[in-house]
């Protein structure tokens, strides 16, 4: 679908006492109708502390993310809640960012990526076999728990190198899991002072203290003994900083959450959001099992599949566009500059959301419909660049996107290889916001082996 571009006119705003009541009911919905009636239009919405920009139409954020990258920084009150989070690591800014990028790198190159997909592989099947004994027995099990532990041995193996245990995991996970839920009223409203107590501080505060007692201890674990892999422990322990000294233990520990989160808690939440979509979409579902037991049937996954699985990396593009990894890039101005015909000044806070801008309907026909074709090669050509951005854009964009796709690919075929899924009922399409996109309710499914009851 082309994009028209949008003239240049005053912001469009939208005032507190137009918008509290919404934000105050449901802030994810509120935000969905702002971003539908101005439709591509620059928009300032009143928060009372704060008014910020919500930038949509592919036109705009091409320049904030691309050709003014250097302008609209990681920073800001919108950042804040992430930055003390992550800390001096690939989640920041300036130097400390490109010297993080810069040891990381190298881990995710394509190169390595396709040398690791074999142990990937392995990975994803050990993982996806423990669902037999749920499936034999007819138990339902928990979504989000069962597609969180599938990618965490995945990651843990691969992209850690195996260096966390399970001992340490089971600390890890459930403690990540409340930090990225906890840290949800900070993240709506971060112009708060940090004198003023909000529901869920204390338990954040004593979820980041065992997160951190993990960490270092991890760190002080491997540090010297790194080993000689390529994963992201041995890339931060054996990284000299600019000046050619060892790195920190806190820049270590910072790189380490950031990597974790991104590489475990994205993933987790786009394939909890593909079995609803596939249990209102059966016709889609059908399609993906014809094609993996055509070229799969009752293998392992391998990385010389995914090739031949065309389809099944369609419906990964398009459950990203409805449900991208990341939901919300704030970004702040550092000098004068204008969006189409606004003058922004320094210091203004601009929004930027896949989410939104993958449900307007001036970019994406029918943009709530669940439909995989579109992502057919012929209709990606016809997609603004920016149409479509669910790992970001511009420098900034997630270096961990291409392990993303061939993780996600390779745990869906993996699991409709061997069972058909059942959600045990519908669940609501608007998730609640927080750091990231949860569903609002738990998930439940069971799984049949396949070539039963079909």
């Amino acid at each position: 679908m082309s994009v028209d571009a949008v003239p240049a006119q005053k912001p469009k705003n939208f005032p507190l006492y137009r918008t509290a009541a919404g934000f105050v009911r449901d802030p994810l919905r509120q935000l969905e109708r702002i971003s539908s009636e101005g439709d591509g239009r620059l928009i300032r919405i009143d928060l009372g502390a704060s008014h910020p920009y919500l930038v949509t139409h592919p036109d705009h954020i091409q320049q904030v993310l691309r050709r003014e990258s250097e302008n609209f920084q990681r920073d800001g009150v919108f950042w804040r809640p992430l930055r003390e989070l992550m800390g001096d690591s690939i989640l920041s800014e300036g130097a400390e960012w490109e010297h993080s990028k810069r040891v990381l790198q190298p881990v995710f190159t394509t190169r390595n990526v396709n040398r690791l997909t074999g142990l990937m592989a392995g990975a994803i099947n050990n993982a996806v076999a423990k669902l037999d004994e749920p499936a034999r027995t007819g138990q339902p099990v928990d979504v989000l728990a069962e597609m969180g532990r599938i990618v965490n041995e995945t990651v843990i193996k691969v992209l850690f190198g195996d260096k966390i245990s399970p001992n340490d995991a089971n600390r890890l996970i459930p403690t990540f899991d409340q930090i990225a839920t906890l840290i949800s009223f900070r993240f709506l409203l971060p112009f708060v002072p940090r004198a003023i107590p909000m529901p869920g501080d204390r338990a954040f505060r004593d979820a980041v203290n065992v997160m951190d007692e993990v960490l270092f201890e991890l760190v002080e674990r491997y540090r010297d003994d790194p080993g000689d892999g390529s994963d992201i422990f041995t890339a931060l322990c054996q990284a000299p900083t600019e000046h050619g000294e060892p790195p920190t233990n806190k820049w270590i520990r910072d790189n380490l959450l950031a990597m974790f989160a991104t590489s475990t808690e994205t993933t987790t939440l786009a394939l909890t959001w593909l079995w609803p979509l596939l249990h209102d979409h059966p016709d889609v579902q059908d399609r993906l099992v014809a094609e993996i037991e055509e070229v799969v049937g009752g293998d392992p996954v391998r990385p010389d599949h995914l090739p031949r699985l065309p389809y099944v990396s369609q419906v990964v593009d398009e459950l990203l566009r409805l449900y991208p990894v990341g939901w919300m890039f704030p970004r702040m101005a550092t000098r004068p500059t204008s969006i189409g015909g606004v003058p922004i000044r320094p210091g203004d806070s601009v929004l930027i959301s896949p989410f939104l801008t993958h449900r307007l309907a001036s970019v994406w026909e029918r943009p709530l419909e669940f439909d995989p074709d579109r992502f057919t090669p012929e209709n990606v050509r016809e997609h603004h660049r920016y149409a479509y951005f669910p790992f970001g854009g511009g420098p900034h964009q997630c270096i961990g996107r291409h392990v993303f796709k061939v993780e996600a690919r390779m745990i869906l075929t993996s699991i409709l290889s061997r069972f058909r899924p059942r959600l045990s009922e519908a669940v609501p399409a608007m998730p609640r916001i927080g750091a990231t996109l949860r569903p609002r309710e738990p998930l439940e499914m069971t799984l049949t082996h396949a070539g039963k009851g079909e």
